[in-house]
């Protein structure tokens, strides 16, 4: 019998529609992709791209952001303002449909060259759908000789537009509004996204200046590239490139199928080789395209098509090579494209791509020519590139292969305790509850097995001082038997961080075994530097770990204490101090001994039972602030090591067994 689980009827009367303000508040990542602070951004990017319009129009030549303390903005140009007042043809005013109406704007009929012929602001929903979306919105307008001025609570007119008679030395737009948390889960955008969203704007907007104020900082940045993209790429390039920069341009006109209407287009191309740093970005009327689109494919395809065809034409390439990739050209290339269309087909309203199909094949083609000229008439830069380009696809190919190797070693289906010798597994196979003790030497492996509890703590014991991986290399480190058998134990795998092996990772956290991994040695001199050195090999090998707060340091007891027939464990000198205040009557004290003369039962009391032991987890800031630690402990900073151990050496003497 199915149970009936509602009375509710749903019928002809159950289907409504969204009204009004309530089409972006109560939807805001239809329009704004996010209700979160990348929403919230993008609202503060449409009323930007507005005045970009303006000002690539030629009117204008500075764009001002101000930040408040409150999280409001306010952004003012000095362009021809906004025609707010009565509409003849559309019977309405202005104001109504520039912040009231969805899909309605002065660039619709930009491909006919009528208004803003390279516009950002297409779609006609930025200013409404950010007025929408904000607690509040105040709009200041000079034009005609007038002020006018407008007042929005929370998507709705307070009061009428006010217009006055005004003496004003330029035309132009101040918006000043506070995203509404009742949209947005977050309001916050902070200071380095309008540095960076501004930065981005002035450089494919040659000679525009863009100011930023930020009051809570008090500071004032501007930002301005008089040659567009050209400076930009010199900038980043810091006289570190081992090419001259290249700058491409052209107009051209196209359609994207044939029974659509012919569109104006204009590319910029920028590059250089530069082996110290490496970028690439695309722009489509000024919009940074984060995820490509056309002007990707089309880089891709020429950079890869010419490269390829001049290594092959000089013979460079080895008996039976494989073909390089784009991503062999990417790690030396600093390139920005910046394109310009009358109509543009955006993925969505966000812009971080375009899938003009006329547009990629006009800046493919162009490309290839004036790579094939550049690469005839530089014979020199031509070669640089080429051999370049070839070290980097060879060391991709040869860390791939260690990769390869490294997981082939790392990996199998045979369980890991018939591979690693020693290692002495539990039963529990619940991952929230396994933990591994990684303990100093096969005689405390011993004293361990028999005072763990076998059901969910495992052991594998390590002989002597590791490999110092901080030092080694990754050849040395994957030759050495107790660095391998360990990751294989820990069975996530490792995180190789070189340029060229970047993305060739093995590491999956997923596949660790353990949700703890302890390290468990002995409280003196020689364990201490044990400790140290695996902690080392995490911290170069599967960082994560760190991060993630899977490592934990194991405390041994520093002294044993007698008294009345019982037995107490102290851990440094002031506990010690302190339990002696308490003990009346005679008591016997001695150093502990090594974790491998204690009895078992000691070994779980101290060591080994959740309730009782003392475990330290090892925090993800060893990553930032003990980089410098670990330089002086074990990297080749031997002044530093001198110069610790005279300031704290004596801290450990008592330490050191004289006798």
């Amino acid at each position: 019998m199915i149970k009936q689980k509602s009375k509710l009827q749903y019928d002809n009367s159950s289907i409504s529609s969204l009204k009004g303000a309530d089409r972006v508040r109560l939807r805001p990542g239809v329009i704004f992709g996010s209700d979160g602070l990348e929403g919230c951004q993008h609202s503060v990017f449409e009323i930007l791209s507005n005045s970009i319009d303006e000002a690539r129009e030629g009117h204008g030549s500075l764009i001002e952001v101000t930040r408040f303390k409150d999280r409001s903005i306010m952004i003012r140009d000095w362009g021809r303002g906004i025609p707010l007042d009565w509409n003849p043809r559309e019977e309405r005013y202005n104001w109504e449909l520039v912040y009231c109406e969805l899909y309605a704007g002065g660039k619709y009929q930009n491909n006919s060259g009528e208004n803003y012929e390279f516009s950002l602001g297409l779609n006609g929903l930025g200013a409404c759908a950010t007025q929408y979306s904000s607690e509040y919105m105040d709009v200041t307008v000079f034009m005609g000789g007038c002020r006018y001025d407008l007042h929005f609570e929370k998507g709705i007119i307070k009061g009428e537009l006010q217009k006055t008679r005004c003496k004003y030395e330029h035309t132009g737009t101040i918006q000043k509004w506070r995203p509404d948390l009742d949209v947005f889960t977050d309001i916050n955008i902070p200071l380095a996204y309008f540095q960076n969203i501004l930065k981005k704007q002035a450089v494919v907007n040659a000679g525009l200046k863009f100011r930023l104020v930020d009051e809570e900082s008090g500071e004032v940045f501007e930002y301005s590239y008089e040659n567009g993209i050209v400076d930009y790429i010199s900038e980043i390039n810091e006289d570190k490139g081992f090419t001259g920069i290249q700058f491409y341009e052209t107009d051209v006109k196209g359609r994207d199928r044939e029974d659509k209407p012919e569109y104006k287009v204009k590319l910029q191309i920028a590059f250089g080789f530069n082996n110290e740093n490496n970028l690439i970005e695309y722009y489509h009327n000024s919009s940074f395209l984060e995820h490509g689109g056309s002007p990707d494919r089309a880089v891709k395809n020429a950079f890869v098509y010419e490269i390829d065809r001049f290594i092959k034409d000089g013979g460079k390439y080895n008996k039976n090579e494989s073909k390089i990739t784009f991503g062999d050209i990417q790690d030396s290339l600093v390139l920005v494209t910046n394109s310009f269309s009358t109509v543009t087909s955006y993925e969505n309203q966000t812009k971080k791509a375009i899938n003009n199909k006329f547009i990629q094949e006009a800046m493919t083609d162009f490309l290839k020519q004036k790579l094939e000229i550049y690469f005839i008439e530089n014979e020199e830069e031509r070669n640089k590139i080429l051999e370049q380009v070839l070290v980097n696809k060879r060391s991709r190919e040869q860390a791939e292969k260690a990769r390869i190797n490294i997981k082939k070693k790392l990996s199998g289906n045979v369980d890991i305790s018939n591979r690693v010798k020693k290692f002495v597994d539990c039963r529990s196979r619940d991952m929230e509850k396994r933990e591994l003790y990684i303990v100093e030497g096969d005689s405390a492996l011993g004293a361990c097995k028999l005072g763990r509890d076998a059901e969910f703590q495992a052991i594998i014991p390590v002989r002597g001082k590791i490999l110092n991986c901080l030092k080694a290399s990754y050849e040395g480190i994957f030759k050495n038997d107790i660095i391998v058998d360990l990751l294989r134990v820990l069975g996530c795998g490792v995180e190789i961080k070189t340029k060229h092996s970047k993305d060739l990772s093995t590491f999956d956290i997923g596949g660790l075994k353990w949700n703890k991994v302890i390290i468990c040695t002995d409280a003196d001199v020689d364990g201490f530097q044990i400790r140290t050195l695996i902690l080392a090999m995490f911290y170069r090998l599967v960082p994560t770990l760190i991060k993630t707060g899977k490592v934990y340091i194991a405390e041994s007891p520093l002294f044993e204490i007698t008294a009345n027939k019982k037995t107490y464990f102290a851990y440094s000198d002031m506990e010690k101090s302190e339990m002696l205040k308490k003990i009346k009557g005679k008591y016997v004290i001695q150093r502990s001994k090594g974790l491998g003369e204690n009895e078992p039962e000691m070994m779980w009391q101290t060591t080994m039972n959740p309730e009782t032991r003392r475990l330290i987890r090892v925090l993800p800031g060893i990553l930032e602030t003990d980089r410098s630690m670990f330089d002086i402990l074990l990297g080749d900073n031997l002044q530093g090591r001198k110069d610790f151990i005279a300031e704290n050496g004596h801290k450990y003497m008592d330490m050191i067994d004289v006798s």
